[in-house]
This record gives C-alpha cells, sequence and structure tokens, in this order.
C-alpha cells in the first residue's frame, strides 16, 4: 500500500476547538496497547487487517493526525487519491479496457496537476461490506470508483457517513452520492438520429443493458427511434458484453438467423469493432449494407479500417472534475453529481 501523505490538511474551526487526541488515547479507544496503535497506523504485517481498519477508523474521526506517522514518500506528494473498480458488470478484463485506460490516464493526469499521488487499489467491491473496506483500509485522502456496476444501493448507504469518494458512472434516480460520467442518453440519442437521418430504418442496439450507463445509452437510442417516427423492435435490441468476440458472436447470430437491419449502434467501441468484423466476415459492406456507430472514441477507432464512427467521451474532462470534486469538497455532504456533454464524431462506418 503507498505511503504517500498529504502535508496540509484544512481543519474546521470546530475541530481546532477540540482537545488534541493522543496516541494513548487512541490505544484506549481500540482497546489495544499503544505498541499495537503504532504498528497499526504504520501498516505493520504484525497487526491483522481488522484492527488495523479500527485504528484508522478512529484516527480519522477523532483527528488524529496519523499521517505524520507514516514513512515519508520520495517526492513529497501534496496528498493521495487511491482509485478502485468495482468487479465489472457486463463484461470481463476490465483493467484492459480500452475505455478504462482512457480513463485511468485522465485521472492521472489531473492527480499530478494537482501534485497528488495516485494508488490503484487490489480492492475489487461488489458489496456494502467491500466498499467500506476499500474505505476505511485506505490513508489516501479520498477514493475514486471506476464504476458502479451492482452497486448504486450500496454507494447511496455509504454516502449516509462517508463523504471522501466520488464515482464514475450514470446519475440514477434518488443518487445520494457524487457521480461524474458522460451524457449518455444523448449520446445513445445522437447516434440513433444520425443513422435514422441517413435513412437507415432497421437499427440494432448491441449491447447488455444490465450496466447503468449501457441502458442509458438504450434509452437514448429508444427516445431517437420515436423521434424518427421508426418502430422499436424487440428483436432488433441486441446483448452484447463489452468484448470484440461477444459482439462478433452476436451479429453472427442475427446474421444466422436472417435478421434484417441496415444500422448498428453499439455500446462501445469494442462492441462496434466486433459488429464490423461479423459484418466484412459475412460479406457485408459497412457502411454500404449496414451503418455501424460505436461509444467511447477509445484510440483505435480513429485506426480501424474502416475508420470507425462513434460517440466521444472527455475522459481528461471527466479525470479533472473527479478529482476536483474529491479534493475541493468541504462539507459533509457529497458534491453535486455533473454529466460530461458527448459528441458525434463521424467517420467511415456510418456514412454521411
Amino acid at each position: 500500500m503507498c505511503r504517500k501523505i498529504c502535508r496540509h490538511r484544512c481543519r474546521s474551526p470546530r475541530s481546532l476547538s477540540r482537545k488534541t487526541t493522543r496516541l494513548e488515547d487512541l490505544a484506549r479507544l481500540a482497546g489495544v496497547s499503544i505498541a499495537t496503535a503504532s504498528r497499526a497506523l504504520n501498516d505493520s504485517p504484525a497487526v491483522n487487517d481488522r484492527t488495523k481498519q479500527a485504528i484508522w477508523k478512529l484516527a480519522r474521526e477523532h483527528d488524529y493526525p496519523f499521517r505524520r506517522y507514516m514513512p515519508a514518500g520520495p517526492i513529497g506528494a501534496q496528498g493521495t487519491i487511491a482509485l478502485v473498480t468495482p468487479r465489472p458488470q457486463g463484461r470481463e478484463g476490465r483493467l484492459s479496457d480500452p475505455f478504462f485506460l482512457e480513463l485511468l490516464a485522465g485521472v492521472g493526469e489531473a492527480a499530478r496537476e494537482r501534485g497528488c499521488d495516485l494508488v490503484m487499489s487490489h480492492v475489487s467491491p461488489a458489496n456494502l461490506d467491500d466498499l467500506s473496506v476499500a474505505m476505511t483500509t485506505s490513508r489516501a485522502d479520498g477514493v475514486i470508483f471506476l464504476g458502479q456496476s451492482t452497486l448504486h444501493g450500496a454507494f447511496n448507504r455509504m454516502a449516509e457517513t462517508e463523504s471522501r469518494f466520488v464515482v464514475w458512472g450514470a446519475e440514477l434516480p434518488d443518487q445520494n452520492y457524487c457521480s461524474v460520467g458522460s451524457d449518455n442518453i444523448n449520446g445513445g440519442r445522437r447516434a440513433t438520429s444520425h443513422l435514422a437521418r441517413l435513412g437507415r430504418k432497421r437499427i440494432v442496439f448491441l449491447g447488455d443493458l444490465d450496466p447503468p450507463e449501457a441502458m442509458q445509452r438504450q434509452r437514448g437510442y429508444a427516445e431517437a427511434l420515436e423521434n424518427a417516427g421508426l418502430a422499436l423492435d424487440p428483436d432488433l435490441v441486441v446483448p452484447a458484453h463489452f468484448e470484440v468476440e461477444s459482439a462478433e458472436a452476436s451479429v453472427d447470430s442475427m446474421l444466422a438467423r436472417g435478421l434484417d437491419f441496415d444500422g448498428i449502434v453499439a455500446a462501445s467501441d469494442l462492441i462496434a469493432l466486433g459488429a464490423v468484423r461479423s459484418l466484412l466476415h459475412h460479406g457485408k459492406s459497412v457502411p454500404g449494407d449496414v451503418s455501424v456507430i460505436g461509444f467511447d472514441n477509445v484510440p483505435f477507432s480513429r485506426y480501424s479500417r474502416p475508420a470507425l464512427s462513434t460517440i466521444a467521451q472527455d475522459t481528461m474532462k471527466a479525470g479533472r472534475l473527479m478529482v476536483s470534486k474529491l479534493l475541493d469538497s468541504t462539507g459533509d455532504r457529497a458534491g453535486r453529481s455533473e454529466r460530461i456533454p458527448t459528441d458525434l464524431i463521424v467517420r467511415e462506418t456510418c456514412g454521411g
């Protein structure tokens, strides 16, 4: 675990007026010896994780300046941000996902601009208890969760007592925590509307509908069909995981069944690339027979052949927003969630 420290910590007048908590006080509150408390604060392997977690939590609650007891890092960062990736929903190999890497770069650049270290956690939370562990065992100044997965309810519950976190993902009803994410509904709407303007009548939405962001992209797709006077055919909403191979198999199946379609709006660029591979393998022309639009604008999209039309997400702006909301929060409540505009990038796979 990284041992960088935040050298300057702003305190409210209320916290300054409190009696200073001593190491002896912390040990007494935790029910351990002074030596054990000291070892826990220094992340000693001689102390079990449960005890460390309890002592770090007490140190925060009682404004104990425990960071000064930790070994100083070689470059003296102004703070530390922990990155945590929940277990992926609708995809595997999340760390290798091209969009994830772009988002990680955005957060990293923003952290560097603020003089902060970035720590990638090994924790992959799947429930509220896991989220709590990620928060209370981290000595970072705050945590960025890259993805919501199925944890919306758990994030809401954690926000009742904890505000030092920001989530990359969709903004959902009754949300109590701060999230930063793209305008997925408008992105899905713009992609579908563009294909409709090109005269496409049978447009497929290709993607997994369980992840909140993909669900919102499909909602934009449905709204655009209605605006264009096109019927929403359930057969044209086709599941595919966020993988090239999964999307390729889904389109292979569509073609084998003789499904009639002339356009594809994909929930990600990886899915779009798999769709194009399948279409070309079956002798279909892209965009002559089928127009395809992806979502993410990852670097390979412009270099594929044909070059992939897509919906761009601004990962650099996303990184700056998440870091800013995490470091500049002043109250006990979560900051305001924010949506980042999406842009239609027209290349070769959709024509027009």
